[in-house]
């Protein structure tokens, strides 16, 4: 399914926090929003999900305008990956996975034998078969973020939407739950996904959006649009990319080398000591 963003502003009351956006992302691709706090990244996605009305512009699905679209409608094209969840009881995965299939019942049915089955082929999926049994509540960071991948799933989306999905993950747990990402997207699935990390982009998005201050500061294919002079504006950071030669695919990964920020609060200079600048690196 395809997803088109055409001039979208959004935001809260009359006031904007992202304007003007226009993008769109196939069946298959994988979107990757880069931009700092507060750039309107989870505005921007409270309103594709339907939580909020577009101050101005349309949505699409497949040439259909969503903004029309009742909400279970929509949650039945799409599923959403929170940055954290933390559950207040101590549900079983499975039960939580279930709760994917809200949208598919009535206002007052329970979940049937095929409503079970299909949370238990999304658990079977995403290899965490062996947490069914166990409470939400008692499992690690990385699995409780598949299993709301699996949540997701169980919806039996077209599209995923994943704000910052790796937060708070270790690194081991940031590539499990990237690689599945990069797998969902080879069945078919269209993923739009916010990250801090411009290495996530390098290597799991077909295509980035850059937003800054509300504005989308540049769009296309990471290797074009991720750059060191785009990173700087957007973080206030000196980066250098650096090549590698892989099994013969090249990869790109970001050196940090000073940041610009300043502490508002003290008007004093933080993090200015620099590293030092490595040269072009290239492996085979």
């Amino acid at each position: 399914m395809k997803l088109e963003l055409s001039n979208l502003s959004c935001g809260y009351g009359p006031r904007s926090v992202v304007r003007d956006v226009s993008v769109s992302v196939e069946q298959g691709e994988v979107l990757c929003l880069l931009g700092p706090n507060g750039s309107g990244k989870t505005t921007l996605f409270k309103t594709i999900l339907g939580l909020l009305k577009p101050l101005r512009g349309s949505i699409f699905l497949d040439g259909q305008d969503i903004t029309v679209w009742s909400r279970r409608k929509i949650a039945k094209a799409m599923g959403y990956i929170p940055q954290a969840h933390n559950a207040p009881f101590p549900y079983a995965v499975l039960d939580v996975v279930l709760m994917g299939r809200t949208s598919h019942l009535g206002a007052f049915a329970s979940p049937s034998r095929a409503d079970v089955g299909v949370a238990l082929d999304a658990i079977a999926t995403l290899g965490i078969s062996h947490l069914r049994d166990r409470a939400y509540t008692e499992i690690s960071g990385g699995e409780r973020q598949l299993v709301l991948i699996a949540r997701a799933l169980a919806q039996q989306p077209q599209i995923l939407v994943m704000d910052e999905p790796t937060s708070n993950l270790d690194f081991g747990n940031q590539l499990l739950v990237l690689s599945h990402v990069q797998q969902m997207a080879r069945r078919g699935l269209t993923i739009v996904m916010a990250s801090h990390f411009p290495d996530h982009a390098f290597l799991y998005a077909s295509k980035v959006l850059l937003v800054n201050r509300g504005v989308a500061a540049g769009i296309g294919p990471p290797m074009e649009v991720v750059t060191e002079e785009s990173i700087r504006d957007l973080y206030g950071v000196d980066v250098k990319l650096l090549s590698a030669f892989v099994d013969g695919s090249e990869v790109r990964v970001c050196v940090p080398l000073r940041c610009h920020k300043t502490d508002t609060a003290r008007s004093v200079p933080h993090a200015m000591i620099p590293i030092p600048e490595p040269d072009q690196v290239t492996v085979r």
